[in-house]
């Protein structure tokens, strides 16, 4: 299993050069069963990354682009009224949201009231529409996408939404070879070699989550997990410097989304059992969006980044 998910990886690799970090993060979620939010200046590929996914899955993916005039019923659906003969009905017709892969194309900048009706989909895997439950596909991932830079026409995502990401992954400028390399690709120059076409099965999926279930997560590790998620709420009591930098630290999904995370990535190593490489490994992506910086760290221009690397120093390693 685990050489089909790096071939998998792989095809994605040739279809999005100088993107292996990202792509391996997002392998991270979808084996984890979390959603990712994707920022990055425009033209890095964040929604090329995503289809580059999607058509290597056996999955159903749904773009929806977000605009100011989008309405919550666009994306959930809504109650629709049938006739036959002289029969009326109200049947529920689903919206784009109840796919496998979800693509919300610049997130941010739909209004409150359409990101919140994602807050159920993604956390309970259920939309309820009319006093009606219906359940999401047992394979969901949202991905999102942001625009960092451009504030104008954007609402700023929620917390209580932001916390439901699992990752929150940035995306940076290709470096000088890599790029010539997509310039190349685009020209249709790059001859695709070393990775299947094989499209990979939702089966597939399902199976090394049950893998990535029954990997070895010691008491140690669990304790260094807690450690570095409480000393992001007393930071003070850990470190003067982040004390000044973090006004609010993560929630209990911090813990959780580094366990989930760590395991994946242990896995991936082909390791039965998680180390703190592994903890450190995922920690950048699943904290950066679940703490709320000082106006000190942003009148400095410290990034969350920075914030997480001296914690990571200051969190003693388990022996």
């Amino acid at each position: 299993m685990r050489d089909t998910i790096l071939d998998f990886e792989a095809g994605v690799n040739q279809a999005v050069i100088g993107q292996q970090a990202v792509v391996r993060q997002i392998v991270i979620a979808l084996l984890a069963d979390g959603h990712v939010l994707l920022e990055s200046l425009p033209g890095l590929a964040k929604t090329r990354t995503v289809k580059a996914i999607a058509t290597r899955l056996a999955a159903t993916m749904s773009r929806i682009q977000f605009t100011p005039d989008l309405l919550p019923s666009d994306i959930t659906g809504a109650e629709t009224l049938l006739q036959s003969g002289n029969e009326r009905s109200f049947r529920f017709q689903p919206g784009p949201l109840f796919g496998n892969l979800i693509l919300a194309d610049e997130i941010n900048r739909a209004p409150a009231k359409v990101q919140s009706a994602l807050l159920e989909a993604m956390e309970e895997r259920q939309i309820s529409v009319a006093g009606q439950t219906h359940k999401m596909p047992k394979l969901f991932l949202v991905m999102a996408t942001q625009n960092p830079i451009e504030q104008e026409g954007t609402y700023p995502l929620p917390e209580a939404q932001m916390d439901r990401f699992l990752l929150k992954v940035q995306i940076d400028y290709p470096s000088s070879d890599s790029e010539v390399g997509m310039l190349r690709l685009l020209r249709g120059e790059s001859v695709a070699t070393g990775a299947s076409t094989a499209v990979l099965a939702q089966e597939a999926i399902f199976a090394v989550r049950d893998e990535v279930a029954r990997i070895t997560v010691a008491p140690a590790i669990d304790d260094y997990i807690v450690a570095l998620v409480n000393g992001t709420r007393a930071p003070a009591a850990l470190d003067e410097q982040l004390g000044k930098w973090i006004e609010i630290g993560a929630s209990p999904r911090g813990s959780i989304g580094l366990d989930r995370a760590s395991r994946v990535h242990a896995w991936l190593e082909n390791r039965t059992f998680v180390t703190p490489d592994d903890v450190r490994a995922v920690a950048h992506p699943v904290l950066r969006h679940r703490l709320i910086l000082s106006y000190d760290a942003n009148a400095d221009n410290v990034a969350a980044d920075t914030v997480i690397d001296r914690l990571i120093e200051k969190v003693a390693v388990p022996a």
